[in-house]
């Protein structure tokens, strides 16, 4: 018997919201998505459509109710049913071993051991993650509350608003979960979706956030949860609370573990740890991983693992005697600005730079800041002479997050962009909708000279040891160099000269001679790997030249889809736009660069000079997919030609010559829709239309049957395979091993997951390796690793 129609739309929609909820679990739990971004709206799109048409579906834990309706005068109170409370701190201070430094962690672990008469005691041990505390209160698995921390009795109602919150699941997973269950967690936002939000602040002269924390509690607090549903925030789950009507296991991992079962994320860096060496051992490995973490962390904490040992330490004050933070250096300093000065990039890019009073953030003394660009000093409004707040989070250029006005001296002046360029006086310019003013010198600008040669010789680069900033410097100021391929045509005798001259400038004293020698060793080592560096890769190669948009990984994503360097510099951005993920901005960078008449000859002097790629190919043949007319007239944007029309014209007239030949009429006779075949008409009756469509047939023509005629590609060893790095190897980098890998087809990630092949573990594996075990992905030595690579490199 059939179903009725409603029973089929109900279907659908249960359907679909289990597709979604499943979506968002497997993406922001498990780190194993199994749909793309794309599909993921689609179904929502549809399940929004299916509870529009039909009221009576809404409910309250769809997925589409993730926005709710705007607050009204406020947030209401939330009375904790169990206080959320706050954890004592512990610092790393002055002594000559680790239970002098640490002796607040040791302590806290004695303390424990003389309580409950145990020796070396096991800890939950998990990273302090710097965001909102918030608790989550589910009843019969649908969540139904959330609120902040507040003053750890009583907070703020902010359900609406964390609905919004992806991460967050709107009903529980599995089964066997209590009647009443009160999760606590920490929403944060991730350092990509940080930098993503400010970034189109920036651009559109809005107001930026000052750090990851602010950002998250920031966007928590919006009346209006469409703003905070804007703000892409994560959460992990780190302790329980309320629980009624159910039983949890008897140990906090073991707690955290089924939590994830039910769908709510836990940090992959969560751990169990044994006694004070253990507690220190974790701190010094998290903290060593601290700047590659995606989210920012101020320390770590510690909680005794097993409940009835919590029940018996108890609590003191308004802490637990049985966990505590043990917080990592600070990073956000006060300082005051001594100067504000322009900087140079290698593309002219014109950056505003704080001089900072020197201070101590993170452990490292700062005395710059970046401040971006003109804009964000007129939204901070800094001048010299202001007190600022500067922060900095890992290798990330410290930047200046905030100005103290109340602070300020009397008589400052604003800043304003200077109008020429410092270094070589050349008018500063801003392109329309640009945030950035640029020097117009070009490479007559010896700052973007210098940034040139110090990318192009940077070890992801040419790799050339030796060429550091003072070197360059001396190169450029005395007229050595000019453009990179002036690097190889210096001798021994440039380089002592050079030396001997940047030595006078200095006011040292020339040092030539050494045990009755000249001192030439370092010059004769910068010739040798300036002449090595001739042997190189095409990505390398490509990112070498420093073309704006090409970081390594489009690169490598150019010479593995265009084969060699002679079809890449001839490729219009038309055909660029076709290469996976590859956008329209990336490939007018690439042909604009290729345009250049002085770029093309710095490439042939360079190529002159001896420069040669042992991977140089044909095209790949997947262009035969890619490429054809219709592909050409989609990315051409001409109104009304979509898709299926640019596709029936392809099908009619495969070539340019055979569309144009053809004209209006015959493309309706086809079935072209009469408005779509008179916009083209017109659009290929310009000029400037027609002209770009012509070179681009024309490469695409060039490129295809570049193509050898073999049928199928032979398919790369490692092809679909996804392998991740962990822990040091001793014969090889990582960066070398994650280059051997990809040459060989595999994708190298940063996180393990069911489709995760192998896991390659050297010295001093972490978490990666547990998680591996933990899934029972395969685990690779060093040894297997180098087999793997002896087997199939060079053909063998």
């Amino acid at each position: 018997m059939s179903q009725s129609p409603a029973t089929d739309w109900q279907a659908r929609a249960a359907q679909l919201r289990e597709k979604i909820e499943r979506a968002n679990y497997r993406y922001h739990v498990l780190d194993d998505p199994e749909i793309t971004d794309a599909d993921y709206d689609r179904a929502m799109r549809e399940l929004e459509a299916l509870e529009d048409a039909h009221p009576q579906l809404a409910a309250a834990d769809s997925p589409t109710r993730r926005v709710g309706a705007r607050a009204q005068g406020g947030f209401a109170e939330v009375r904790h049913a169990k206080p959320m409370l706050s954890l004592n701190n512990a610092f790393e201070l002055d002594g000559d071993d680790d239970r002098e430094r640490f002796r607040e962690v040791a302590e806290f672990e004695r303390r424990i051991e003389q309580t409950l008469d145990r020796r070396s005691p096991v800890f939950s041990v998990e990273p302090k993650l710097d965001g909102l505390a918030i608790s989550l209160r589910y009843e019969d698995g649908a969540f139904v509350q959330g609120a902040t921390r507040g003053d750890g009795e009583t907070g703020e109602d902010v359900t609406a608003n964390l609905r919004t919150v992806r991460a967050i699941p709107l009903r529980l997973r599995g089964e066997d979960w209590p009647r009443v269950l009160e999760v606590r967690g920490e929403v944060i936002m991730l350092h990509k979706d940080f930098e993503a939000f400010n970034e189109r602040a920036r651009a559109a002269g809005e107001k930026t956030l000052a750090n990851p924390r602010n950002g998250a509690a920031g966007s928590l607090r919006q009346l209006d949860p469409a703003i905070t549903a804007r703000r892409k925030l994560s959460f992990f789950a780190y302790a329980i609370g309320d629980v009624e009507g159910g039983e949890l296991p008897q140990s906090h991992s073991k707690t955290l573990a089924t939590l994830r079962d039910w769908g709510f994320p836990v940090s992959p860096e969560v751990a169990t740890a044994k006694g004070f060496d253990g507690l220190i051992a974790y701190y010094r490995r998290i903290g060593a991983k601290r700047d590659a973490l995606p989210y920012d962390i101020d320390g770590v904490v510690y909680k005794l693992d097993d409940y009835e040992g919590q029940r018996a330490m108890g609590f003191v004050s308004r802490a637990p005697r049985w966990a505590i933070a043990h917080k990592f250096p600070a990073q956000e300093q006060t300082t005051t600005v001594e100067a504000i000065e322009i900087q140079i990039g290698r593309t002219g890019a014109a950056t505003p730079v704080a001089r900072l009073a020197p201070v101590q953030v993170a452990g490292v003394t700062v005395t710059n800041a970046t401040l971006h660009n003109a804009d964000q000093v007129a939204r901070l409004d800094v001048r010299v002479g202001d007190t600022v707040i500067v922060r900095r989070a890992g290798d990330v250029i410290p930047e200046v997050v905030r100005v103290m006005p109340e602070l300020r001296p009397a008589h400052t002046q604003a800043w304003h962009m200077p109008s020429h360029c410092p270094v070589c006086g050349s008018a500063l310019l801003r392109e329309e909708g640009e945030a950035a003013w640029r020097c117009s010198g070009g490479l007559i600008c010896p700052a973007q000279r210098k940034e040139a040669l110090i990318h192009f010789a940077a070890r992801r680069a040419m790799d050339i040891e030796g060429i550091g900033e003072r070197f360059v410097d001396a190169l450029v100021d005395f007229g050595y160099v000019h453009t990179p391929a002036d690097l190889y045509r210096l001798t021994l005798d440039d380089f002592l000269e050079m030396k001997r001259r940047a030595d006078e400038r200095d006011g040292t004293t020339p040092e030539t001679v050494r045990q009755g020698k000249v001192a030439t060793k370092w010059a004769e080592n910068l010739i040798e790997a300036i002449e090595a560096s001739k042997h190189t890769t095409l990505p390398r190669f490509l990112f070498a030249l420093g073309i704006m948009h090409i970081g390594e990984s489009t690169a490598k994503t150019l010479a593995a889809w265009l084969g060699s360097l002679a079809m890449i510099r001839r490729m219009p951005a038309t055909i660029l736009r076709v290469l996976p993920d590859v956008g329209s901005e990336v490939a007018a960078s690439i042909a604009g660069f290729f345009a250049q008449q002085g770029n093309q000859q710095v490439v042939d002097k360079l190529l002159a000079a001896g420069i040669v790629f042992a991977d140089e190919t044909h095209a790949s043949p997947k262009l035969r997919d890619r490429l054809d007319l219709a592909v050409l007239l989609d990315k051409a944007d001409v109104n009304k030609l979509g898709p299926k029309s640019t596709r029936l014209l392809a099908d009619r007239f495969p070539t340019l010559d055979q569309l144009l030949a053809a004209g209006q009429a015959h493309w309706i006779v086809a079935g072209l829709p009469s408005a779509a075949a008179t916009n083209l008409e017109a659009f290929l009756a310009e000029e400037t239309n027609l002209r770009p469509l012509r070179e681009a047939a024309a490469a695409m023509h060039e490129l295809l049957a570049s193509i050898p005629k073999a049928s199928a590609e032979q398919a790369s060893p490692l092809e679909g395979q996804t392998v991740v790095l962990t822990g040091t190897l001793s014969s090889l980098s990582r960066d070398e091993a994650k280059d051997r890998l990809e040459a060989l087809g595999a994708k190298v990630a940063g996180s393990v997951s069911k489709k995760t092949s192998f896991v390659v573990a050297g010295e001093a594996a972490g978490s990666k390796l547990d998680k591996a075990q933990e899934l029972g992905v395969a685990v690779w030595d060093e040894a297997q690793l180098l087999a793997l690579l002896a087997r199939h490199e060079g053909g063998s």
